[in-house]
């Protein structure tokens, strides 16, 4: 006789094909087809479909083929994922946010580094609101630092990462003329060929200013290990040209050379992240692989 399911020449009244393995009884219904594969199926007897792995009772639910999983009061879908990067800038951990909210520090936090002593105990704090993505800083000691991934604007007292050195820009105001003293001496000073309108100072670990850079209409300074305008040769951390500032109409804008480590801009209130983009809180670097 012939198989009804693979058209194979078998023994009669073998109850199963020696090619296909399926029932051969004479007396079962016709097949059915299978409502995800439309392989022949036998309703009466087959759970599954043997080639696809449907349930044989599928369409008639009303999800029809569709996986639906069970339900669990436990069950959260993963609104964003976070990784934690190594110091080669590999993903050595990924951490999913389950919840909208995700603090971060050294004490307890959703996200803790004990052994991280640069974290403060409540350093930062990861917001998902509207389907996007939000980093706060918690008022930490050193700060959360989000690196740029295109050319930046200054606003006035934001404070930048440039290898390891921490540098604040400020608006200085518009210049004024100079005037002569009370008795009518007019009065001498360095020859400049424009007015100064902004500052870049570079900062010691207690806040005080070491070093400065002034900054003038039409003015563009390149800041690196060994090349360029203000160079850091004790930072090894720096690329040798690592950033350049430039001024246009008024506006003066960061832009990352291609360095190792990337420039950092210190959040103030809430920083929108996008894919892709890192942010360093205490010794840690993390990476936004989705939202």
């Amino acid at each position: 006789m012939t198989c009804g399911w693979c058209g194979s020449v078998i023994g009669a009244g073998l109850p199963f094909c020696a090619h296909c393995g399926r029932r051969t009884d004479a007396t079962l219904t016709a097949a059915a087809a299978c409502a995800t594969c439309g392989a022949a199926i036998r309703p009466e007897l087959d759970t599954f479909c043997a080639t696809c792995g449907t349930p044989v009772n599928a369409d008639a639910s009303p999800d029809g083929p569709s996986k639906t999983l069970l339900f669990s009061a436990k069950r959260h879908d993963l609104r964003a994922r976070i990784a934690i990067l190594d110091e080669h800038g590999e993903a050595k951990r990924t951490v999913g946010m389950e919840e909208p909210e995700l603090t971060v520090g050294r004490g307890a936090c959703d996200l803790s580094f004990a052994d991280d002593q640069y974290l403060s105990p409540i350093h930062a704090r990861f917001v998902l609101r509207d389907g996007a993505l939000y980093v706060r800083d918690l008022g930490s000691c050193n700060r959360t630092w989000v690196f740029i991934d295109a050319p930046y604007t200054l606003a006035d007292t934001d404070v930048l990462l440039i290898g390891s050195q921490i540098l604040e820009f400020e608006r200085l105001g518009t210049p004024t003329a100079p005037r002569a003293d009370a008795d009518g001496t007019r009065r001498v000073g360095s020859l400049t060929p424009v007015p100064d309108i902004a500052r870049l100072s570079q900062l010691r670990a207690d806040g005080s200013v070491r070093d400065s850079q002034y900054l003038a209409m039409g003015r563009s300074i390149t800041i690196g290990r060994d090349g360029g305008d203000w160079t850091f040769p004790y930072d090894q951390t720096m690329s040798g040209r690592h950033a350049e500032l430039h001024e246009t109409d008024g506006q003066f804008i960061i832009h990352d050379l291609g360095s190792r480590n990337g420039v950092g801009v210190a959040v103030r209130g809430e920083r929108p992240l996008k894919i892709g983009q890192r942010v360093l809180l205490g010794d840690q670097v993390l990476r936004v692989e989705s939202v």
